[in-house]
């Protein structure tokens, strides 16, 4: 099996830079792709009494709300990176102490959860764009419990294939990072310690109006990491040439002469089984993991 330790062809720097800058709202295909993942819960028996909201303002706030609304019981660990998301979220679901509502609503936790404490990790759309997604994945797998499951969302690797070849077609510096397969993610899963990944796929292709409609959709989705992409700053000139192209290149007769673009989702989850004890002349385990496997002896255990 392959080690990975970052996606294809990723600038770390530029990833970091994007992290910090991404706007503090929920672009509207994060909160689509959020509520069918979140429609996939069904299918799920375990009901957690604890569960992370991975970075919900750019994942998706409304796709936040419904898993909430899924688990009113359950209390909610707030993972947020990014000051501004933070405060706006603060502001949103923190309720005055004397509002009825805030002693019914589930108790929030700000920060990372406690190792082994939550019973599922929900991430959407944070992976693709993530300098190093194989340490994400660990994060994750030690903040879940024994039993315990994520459930993410990502970019695939057809996603804005009519961009990129339209670039290709001019010669230029591709239009975008690689993204990563769902067979590789299901890899990534495993080396991080998770057990049973299911990864699944749809596209999406969204129409718009004009390039310029384009631009600014594709301006709220993130930012092109890769390493070879255009150095410098460029002019209007150039932006009148690349609207031009993208009214020629991506124009589809069936679609009114709209312009499309496709996006590959990916969806996956995956469990965090039992740790298993490897044998050999001395042997050493956390006290967490040591409670962990403990409790998994007992009857009615985790």
């Amino acid at each position: 099996m392959a080690e990975f330790t970052a996606p294809p062809s990723i600038d770390p720097q530029a990833a970091y830079a994007w992290q910090r800058r991404a706007p503090a709202h929920s672009p509207w295909l994060h909160e689509e792709v959020g509520r069918r993942m979140q429609e996939r819960l069904q299918w799920i028996v375990q009901k957690p009494e604890s569960w992370c909201s991975w970075e919900p303002v750019y994942g998706g706030l409304e796709a936040h709300q419904q898993v909430a609304e899924r688990y009113p019981a359950a209390d909610i660990h707030i993972v947020e990176s990014r000051p501004a998301h933070a405060a706006l979220l603060r502001s949103q679901l923190d309720k005055p102490w004397w509002a009825l509502s805030r002693w019914r609503q589930a108790k929030l936790h700000w920060g990372l959860p406690a190792p082994g404490s939550v019973q599922m990790l929900w991430a959407n759309m944070a992976l693709h764009q993530h300098p190093n997604p194989q340490q994400l994945l660990q994060t994750w797998h030690q903040s879940l419990a024994v039993n315990g499951f994520v459930m993410f969302s990502c970019f695939g690797p057809d996603t804005l294939k009519e961009l990129r070849a339209a670039y290709a077609s001019q010669g230029w510096p591709a239009a975008s990072h690689e993204f990563t397969d769902m067979h590789d993610w299901g890899d990534m899963l495993v080396q991080a310690g998770f057990a049973e990944p299911v990864m699944d796929m749809e596209r999406i292709s969204l129409s718009y109006s004009g390039a310029a409609q384009l631009r600014a959709e594709l301006r709220e989705l993130g930012r092109n990491l890769h390493p070879a992409r255009f150095g410098g700053l460029r002019g209007r000139q150039w932006r009148d040439q690349l609207d031009a192209l993208l009214t020629a290149k991506l124009a589809d007769a069936q679609e009114q002469g709209r312009l499309v673009l496709s996006f590959e989702i990916i969806y996956g989850h995956a469990f965090k089984p039992a740790p298993r004890m490897k044998v050999q002349g001395e042997s050493s385990i956390s006290v967490q993991d040591m409670q962990q496997m403990l409790r998994q002896g007992r009857p009615g255990g985790a």
